[in-house]
């Protein structure tokens, strides 16, 4: 286990002068804070927020606390602009990012890459052999125990992301077919929201390995119902960390259907999909990078043509364990440019489990067949797949 190097814990009276320890511990954390004499910027702060009965309450919580020096650093006239008397809300969302619910002494600390504070975004946590950095922030001091929680002391001022999903988006540089995509489908103004939302971003070049003319298509107004189901699909309630998603067998979209999480050596797949980055805070939400385009059950957008879905029953564990198993190799391969030979694998997995007894129900059964014949007559590999892939997808989202 990782430990603080020359970061040793130092008793509180060190900060508040010839106090012991034992005596400091009674005291709340905006007390100690007080008595510190250190922190009087962020203690004014606190209390301009109206953040000091919050942080003298029973908690517990961790504060990562700048000292003085740590505001004197800020670009000028930051902290002046945060103290305004209109911008409570935003100095609220900086003091929170720096709030962690619950007591965490140092030795937990260093055992995390992250922490999911009371603001909502998370902080990074990186342990190495010259300490511990928060946001890139130093520890430099730690465990100092309150009544109500536990001050760890850093060397800078952290700022929570303040743009939006489209935002950071557009600062990325790898997401403009989404970005059009998004604005096409009249959802830039839903991203841009108070939210939280969790967005799986699928990038340029997955847009690009759609099969040819497909982006264009959806693109056309006519489309846009059909584009804003596709959009949905990748879209999360709440801040869905990896962390969160790693747990979860699945999770439910704002369409309806939910996407499935499987494990993996990289981490897990979403639908089959790699997470090229992850946990990438917004104000409203955090964005997730994905390979590939997810396409939504043809059930949930009201396809006329979906039977698969209309008894309501579920394919069998079996076929269901055959099914994420063909998606888990084959979505690599489709990404590598493999298309043939990922549609091999998912045909031949649907005839299998369209040859098992019981293993789906009677319409679904139905259903499969057709796509089957239907893709052996596309001589467009990729296509293939992609029919093949969304009839998996349409069984899955039955269970």
């Amino acid at each position: 286990m990782l430990r603080f190097r020359h970061l040793i814990p130092v008793a509180v009276f060190a900060l508040v002068g010839t106090q012991p320890q034992s005596f400091a511990a009674e005291k709340t954390i905006v007390e100690t804070a007080v008595e510190a004499g250190s922190f009087q910027t962020l203690v004014k702060a606190v209390q301009a927020a109206g953040l000091a009965e919050t942080l003298s309450g029973e908690g517990p919580f961790t504060v990562f606390a700048p000292t003085d020096e740590a505001f004197e650093a800020l670009p000028e006239g930051t902290l002046q602009s945060l103290l305004a008397a209109d911008a409570k809300d935003k100095l609220t969302g900086v003091l929170t990012y720096h709030v962690v619910p619950g007591k965490v002494l140092a030795a937990q600390v260093v055992d995390l890459d992250g922490a999911k504070t009371v603001n909502g975004q998370r902080l990074q946590i990186s342990a190495g052999q010259d300490g511990v950095q928060v946001d890139g922030a130093n520890v430099v001091q730690t465990d100092i125990q309150c009544s109500n929680g536990v001050i760890h002391v850093i060397d800078a001022v952290l700022m929570p992301a303040s743009q939006t999903i489209p935002e950071i988006a557009q600062a990325d540089g790898r997401f403009s077919t989404l970005l059009a995509a998004a604005k096409a489908a009249g959802l830039v103004e839903t991203l841009s929201g108070d939210g939280p939302l969790t967005v799986f971003a699928p990038t340029d070049e997955a847009f690009s390995a759609l099969p040819a003319g497909t982006v264009k298509t959806l693109l056309q107004p006519e489309n846009r119902q059909q584009l804003g189901d596709i959009l949905r699909y990748h879209v999360v309630a709440g801040r869905q960390y990896s962390s969160d998603v790693a747990t979860a067998d699945s999770v439910a979209t704002v369409l309806g259907p939910e996407l499935n999480v499987q494990p993996a050596e990289s981490g897990v797949l979403i639908n089959g999909a790699r997470l090229l980055a992850t946990d990438i805070d917004a104000s409203n939400g955090v964005v997730h990078v994905i390979d590939r385009v997810l396409t939504p059950p043809e059930s949930a957008s009201g396809s006329s043509s979906s039977s698969s879905s209309s008894s309501g029953a579920a394919a069998s564990p079996t076929a269901h364990r055959m099914i994420v198993e063909a998606i888990n190799r084959g979505a690599p391969i489709f990404n590598a440019g493999h298309h043939g030979r990922c549609a091999e694998i998912y045909m031949q997995t649907l005839r299998e489990v369209a040859a098992m007894p019981e293993a789906l129900p009677q319409s679904t059964r139905a259903s499969v067949r057709q796509t089957l014949q239907r893709a052996s007559q596309s001589h467009d590999m990729a296509s293939r797949a992609w029919m093949l892939r969304r009839q998996m997808d349409t069984i899955l989202s039955s269970q």
